[in-house]
């Protein structure tokens, strides 16, 4: 037996249920499902789009970047969790959450708690 197939076989027995918690960056995509030659079902979170930046940096505060900061400490600081440093990510033009606070001095725009615009997830 497979790791998931009970997991699978859970939420599709929950009529609207999400495989992604409240707090993910996923939780608001749209599920897809592909069906393989055999007829096995497997689930995936289709493509997250991002409101444009200029849309999104209204809703932001500046963070001056110090020595030793982290995206997952800037999410802890600004969200009271560590796991919604994506939303600090989302609000920044970067491709790696790295670059957020690699540089000191670098300012970064954090979102206000509540207000960020979220991705539509159609794609």
């Amino acid at each position: 037996m497979g790791g998931i197939e009970p997991y699978e076989s859970a939420l599709d027995a929950i009529p609207g249920a999400h495989p992604y918690p409240r707090t993910s960056r996923y939780h608001d995509a749209e599920i897809g499902v592909h069906r393989l030659a055999d007829g096995t079902e497997v689930r995936y979170a289709k493509r997250r789009l991002l409101p444009p930046i200029e849309e999104a940096a209204e809703d932001t505060q500046p963070h001056t970047v110090s020595t030793g900061e982290r995206p997952d400490l800037l999410g802890q600081r600004y969200f009271g969790d560590p796991a919604q440093w994506w939303q600090i990510a989302d609000a920044n033009p970067v491709l790696d959450p790295r670059e957020l606070t690699d540089e000191p001095g670098r300012q970064v725009d954090i979102p206000l708690a509540g207000n960020f615009p979220r991705g539509d997830g159609r794609g």
